[in-house]
């Protein structure tokens, strides 16, 4: 049994700031409503962004997305473009901006500490004319999400520091399964054999299917 942990728990925004102390002024004023000639520079470096999205009873899901450099289309100052891939069909983070527009998008580069922070409203489209701007080795988007801009700030470096994310020699030795013993060990009904999933999920196999089903 988990031991309890209700008399520690933080129950209101006056505790938890007594807890934390007060916030920097050059931190409490930071958030952009438009982009900045530099946001623009971060999203056109940036190959890999985390989306968060919640339905319409908070329960919240985090998508990677990834592409080329850059992927990521500017619409204008307040207004960008995500371009979707074939992946799973879950499609968990579109169900939830179907029921809640609200989302938060964390870009990263690939070396550097500091990442992008944008939260704003969404929308799913499933053409416009610059989907052909989006064209990556032949095809084009499935859809893409188009975000209205709340809010802008760029977010310090501490949490990779601290993991040593960029730092190969850091990094924890990879005794973990493969994928595809993880799938068998924790899908109970999963019926394929564990030769047969190291074969669906070889690198082989999934490069050629990132731009096609």
């Amino acid at each position: 049994m988990r031991e309890t942990t209700a008399p520690y728990q933080i129950t209101d925004a006056a505790d938890l700031r007594a807890l934390l102390g007060e916030v920097a002024p050059r931190t409490a004023t930071k958030e952009r409503a438009a982009l900045h000639a530099r946001d623009r520079e971060w999203i056109a470096a940036s190959p890999f962004l985390v989306m968060s999205t919640s339905d319409a009873n908070g329960n919240c899901d985090a998508s990677p997305k990834g592409d080329p450099a850059g992927f990521v289309r500017v619409l204008d100052d307040t207004t960008l473009a995500v371009p979707e891939r074939p992946g799973n069909r879950r499609a968990d983070g579109y169900l939830n901006i179907l029921a809640n527009p609200h989302v938060g998008l964390l870009f990263v580069i690939p070396g550097r500490r500091e990442t992008l922070r944008i939260n704003g409203r969404a929308r799913l489209v499933r053409d416009a004319p610059y989907f052909d701007d989006m064209v990556v080795r032949g095809h084009r988007p499935i859809l893409a999400v188009e975000v209205d801009i709340d809010q802008i700030f760029f977010h310090c470096a501490k949490a990779f520091m601290r993991s040593h994310l960029w730092e190969p020699e850091q990094w924890p030795e990879d005794n973990l399964p493969s994928a595809a013993c993880l799938v068998k060990e924790v899908q109970t009904n999963v019926t394929e054999t564990v030769e047969e999933l190291e074969r669906y999920y070889s690198p082989e196999n999934y490069a050629a299917k990132l731009y096609r089903d």
